[in-house]
């Protein structure tokens, strides 16, 4: 293999000094080095194919070990909140405002009219005041750091009243017992797993409680024998001996603007939680709020004071893209433009007709590329830990080849370019519009077109 030149020397080939700017000297030396020991160790090669062949496999390596890992995908599978898949898709408003703040400096810490230093946590609080009516809100990086910090500041070393009902864990191993113990707080069960009174709940306080916590369970539904008091009802326990309640809404429903009510959702209304007496209420930034990863803190200002002050408040802050993010998707509420701009809300509220079109029209583009596909009907999810159970009526594309088994027609698809995310329902590929951007119904095409 006397015959390999030099690295300098395959650098200098033309199709790898283009790459130059693309990826780097260094990156294509490296890429360089491993190809050519491969080639070294590969005796079988001929010896006149060894430039061109180390310069191909250095071309590709460089695609495969310098392309970013986080990428856009389209979403088809009828999740709208799908964890995966990053959960809520930004409004284009929220979208541009972070790349305009993103690129350059912000008043993230500074006062602009008194030219002196200012509160990070100030961003979108008037907002979320406005839209939820509580006294004084927080932004930390998301909800399981919101429950974490507010039990620290609120009951670390006392106790804390909780429904054996409500010990709920969700995705990714988070259960709120284990949260209770890192905060400090001590655990005290009350009631049994289906059953739960607010009797219960006054017959365990002590001089040793300093809250009831209610969570709200966002990804399991208990049907049958079962009783669960209302918020009112353990806020008039609370209030009798001088106690705050603590809410875990979970999934971020703002406020009935957004109807998803009549869309068979039992969500607990932040609004509406708030104006019923709860001392603090936590929620996702990134569920049915429609908006970036993040915590909400809302409620009254002496809770909300003491959470503002305590340790943990500096590690669990947000940056300034949270922030223009958040207050550009609460805009949209505000503006009552939320079931039209942001994503999430419009999805949900998507009339079956609308996607039903949409369906007919991508089957006839398939059919015209040679790909088998009909219009059948199914259900979209809502996901992410919101609303479980709850179903909307949708109509699917089901995609079909005469070779290729549903499984094979998936990975096919995700292996696009841009990868579509699909899901197999009754052994055939079914592609959910409600979550599918009309933009890229195009792509959807294009890929099936080359199944062959």
């Amino acid at each position: 293999m006397r015959s390999i030149p030099s690295i300098e020397q395959l650098r200098q080939r033309p199709k790898l000094l283009a790459l130059e700017p693309t990826y780097g000297r260094g990156a294509i030396v490296d890429a360089l080095r491993v190809e050519a020991a491969a080639a070294r160790a590969d005796s079988s090669r001929a010896p006149g194919d060894v430039e061109s062949a180390i310069e191909s496999a250095a071309i590709e390596r460089l695609a495969i070990t310098c392309a970013p890992s986080l990428r856009r995908v389209i979403n088809a599978t009828g999740v709208i909140v799908h964890t995966n898949l990053g959960r809520a898709p930004l409004a284009r408003a929220a979208a541009a405002r972070v790349a305009e703040l993103s690129a350059g400096y912000t008043n993230l810490e500074y006062d602009v009219a008194l030219g002196a230093r200012g509160r990070r946590d100030a961003h979108a609080e008037r907002l979320l005041r406005r839209l939820t009516g509580a006294e004084a809100a927080i932004v930390v990086n998301n909800n399981a750091a919101a429950t974490l910090l507010v039990l620290a500041a609120l009951a670390a070393g006392r106790e804390v009243i909780i429904s054996r009902g409500e010990l709920v864990e969700i995705g990714g191993g988070f259960r709120v017992p284990d949260v209770l113990a890192q905060s400090g707080a001590v655990l005290r069960e009350v009631g049994t797993t289906n059953r739960t009174r607010a009797a219960d709940y006054a017959a365990a306080i002590s001089d040793r409680t300093a809250l009831i916590l209610r969570v709200h369970p966002s990804n399991f539904r208990i049907e049958g024998f079962t009783a669960r008091p209302g918020l009112a009802e353990l806020i008039d326990v609370a209030r009798r001996f001088d106690l705050p309640v603590v809410e875990d809404a979970g999934s971020g429903y703002l406020s009935r603007a957004v109807p998803i009510g009549d869309r068979g959702m039992d969500e607990p209304v932040i609004s509406e939680s708030v104006a019923a007496g709860a001392g603090v209420v936590m929620f996702s930034g990134d569920k049915l709020l429609g908006g970036p990863q993040a915590g909400i803190i809302v409620g009254q200002e002496w809770s909300l004071n003491r959470i503002r002050a305590h340790p943990l408040m500096r590690a669990l802050r947000v940056d300034k893209m949270t922030y223009a993010a958040l207050e550009s998707t609460l805009e949209e509420y505000a503006a009552g433009r939320a079931q039209t701009h942001v994503p999430v809300a419009a999805m949900i509220a998507m009339p079956l007709d609308t996607i039903e079109r949409r369906a007919m029209g991508l089957a006839d583009a398939l059919k015209h590329v040679g790909v088998q596909a009909r219009i059948v009907d199914g259900e979209s999810t809502i996901g992410g830990g919101s609303a479980p159970g709850a179903t909307l009526p949708t109509r699917l594309v089901a995609i079909e080849h005469a070779s290729r088994t549903a499984a094979d027609i998936a990975a096919h698809l995700r292996q696009h370019g841009i990868p579509i995310v699909t899901r197999i329902q009754d052994d055939r590929v079914v592609v959910d519009l409600r979550t599918v951007d009309p933009t890229d119904d195009d792509v959807i095409v294009a890929a099936c077109a080359t199944l062959g």
